[in-house]
């Protein structure tokens, strides 16, 4: 196990570096000039002239060559230091406590619904294979799974926000300063955060449940005599788990990748939204510091997942 744990720590920092480089390459690459973008947005004539930008390219390290560039970003990572925001002034680090615990509430949220309806809604589905149950739940699961996510959100933003008025259309508020308003402003976004989630892992579910309950040893639990709640719970539920549990870990990285779609329609102030703006305005350090946090959580959540494959299944080994 520790091998195994050590090997793929190891894989995970070459990809992180791949993803360093890119990302840091790229956005150079992209036309335009962060500070000509910031002084044209800041509607400042004097910042201007060749000298004030020139002034603050030194300010920003813009000036020096773009490996010098990349090799003092990544030493000021490994100090905890992610560089200074051009368009906010302000340090990325900053920006990124003030926003990150607002898109993790909403991503945590939908993570938990779409795993724990989604096994249900499985579960059910394969056990009445063929009833009512299994006849609603199996198109709901292509619907949920084909719906463009943007879709989703401007048509619940239409329906319950603009048309019944039964939810805020937009904002965030914290549970710590006003419980039921973030909960009444966050079920739009949890909504379209979780469908797909919740679609792919009942689909899931359900297909690796019917693929379970033909094995011989289901089969010799029947035989027993022993109720259908403890062969489900006990013998055959755990096994279909672990396909569920890798589509799970990848479901991280869509909640990150939905939420810089559903922070906007929402205006919610998340790392989405930041994210998005920060691109727009080409403010490189910004960018470059929320992809890597979120390149971190997203291996260490499927490193996490393939360590939980022994617990779910003893008979895996770690080689």
């Amino acid at each position: 196990m520790t091998t195994y744990i050590v090997r793929r720590l190891l894989q995970a920092l070459v990809v992180l570096v791949i993803v360093t480089l890119i990302v840091f390459f790229v956005m150079r690459l992209l036309p335009g000039d962060p500070l000509l973008i910031y002084v044209a947005q800041s509607a400042n004539i004097q910042a201007m002239s060749p000298e004030v930008l020139d002034e603050m390219r030194r300010e920003f390290g813009l000036d020096k060559p773009l490996m010098i560039q990349y090799v003092n970003w990544v030493g000021g990572v490994f100090r905890g230091e992610f560089g200074q925001s051009i368009f906010y002034h302000e340090k990325v680090g900053t920006l990124m406590l003030e926003r990150f615990p607002v898109t993790l509430h909403i991503g945590i949220l939908a993570l938990i619904i779409g795993a724990v309806f989604g096994v249900l809604a499985g579960l059910l589905a394969a056990v009445r294979r063929g009833k009512w149950i299994d006849k609603v739940i199996t198109p709901l699961t292509y619907v949920g799974i084909t719906i463009p996510v943007f879709f989703l959100g401007i048509l619940l933003y239409y329906v319950l926000g603009l048309k019944l008025g039964w939810l805020p259309i937009a904002g965030y508020t914290s549970p710590m300063e006003d419980f039921w308003l973030s909960m009444k402003q966050v079920i739009m976004p949890v909504i379209c955060l979780a469908v797909f989630g919740l679609a792919a892992n009942a689909r899931q579910m359900r297909s690796a449940m019917l693929e379970v309950i033909r094995q011989d040893y289901i089969r010799t639990a029947w035989a027993k005599g022993l109720g259908e709640r403890f062969v489900i719970t006990k013998h055959a539920m755990k096994n279909s788990l672990i396909p569920v549990i890798t589509l799970m870990g990848l479901g991280v990285g869509i909640i990150f990748g939905g939420s810089v779609l559903i922070e906007t329609i929402f205006a919610i102030p998340g790392v989405g939204r930041l994210l998005v703006s920060s691109i727009f305005g080409q403010d490189y350090v910004v960018v470059q510091a929320i992809t890597l946090v979120i390149a971190v959580v997203v291996l260490l959540v499927n490193l996490a997942v393939d360590i939980s494959y022994g617990w779910f299944d003893p008979r895996i080994r770690y080689g």
